[in-house]
Parts: C-alpha cells; structure tokens; sequence
C-alpha cells in the first residue's frame, strides 16, 4: 500500500527529544482499515518514506488514533528538517 500526503513535523519530548511527521486523520484511517496485514506487533508498521530526494525505512507508532512517522537525526539534516515544518511524503507499507 502507497500512501501520499502532506504532515507537519512534531517534536516530543521524554527523556531525549524525539521528531515525528504526523500522519493526517484520512490516511491514518486508511493505514488502520490494512494495519494487521502489515504489524509486526504493539501495532508497530514497517514502512518506507521519501521527501524530496530523501528516503528512509523505519516504523509507524500508533499515536491518539493517528500513527506517528519518527525523523531520524540523520534524515533531518540530509534533508534540511525542522520542528514546524509541513512535509510532502510518500510511504509504502511493510518491506521489501
């Protein structure tokens, strides 16, 4: 499943400062209506997200009924990512 849209990134703060890119509510209800064909468990999906030229493999978080897409360091500053920014993604669940 391939998922295009556009989320805001988030920064949560627990005992390290963590970044995420919000899924918006339609997309998020999409990624439910498929989640246990792609869940690895703790309701945890494997996904693959590009930005621009920029691509990453990592993890959905279920999060307040929306899943959450966290933004590795690294990714942040390839791609020059701020807390604030609104971001065009596209996503692919599960992996290859």
């Amino acid at each position: 499943m391939e998922l295009e849209f556009n989320g805001d990134v988030i920064e949560w703060r627990g005992p390290a400062p963590f970044h995420y890119l919000v899924v918006p509510d339609d997309e998020s209800d999409d990624i439910s209506a498929v989640k246990q064909e792609f869940t690895y468990g703790w309701g945890v999906i494997p996904v693959t997200c590009t930005t621009g030229d920029t691509t990453w493999t990592t993890s959905l978080f279920p999060k307040d009924g929306r899943y959450l897409v966290p933004l590795k360091d690294a990714v942040r500053r390839d791609a020059g990512i701020e807390v604030g920014d609104r971001l065009s993604v596209r996503m692919r669940l599960g992996r290859d």
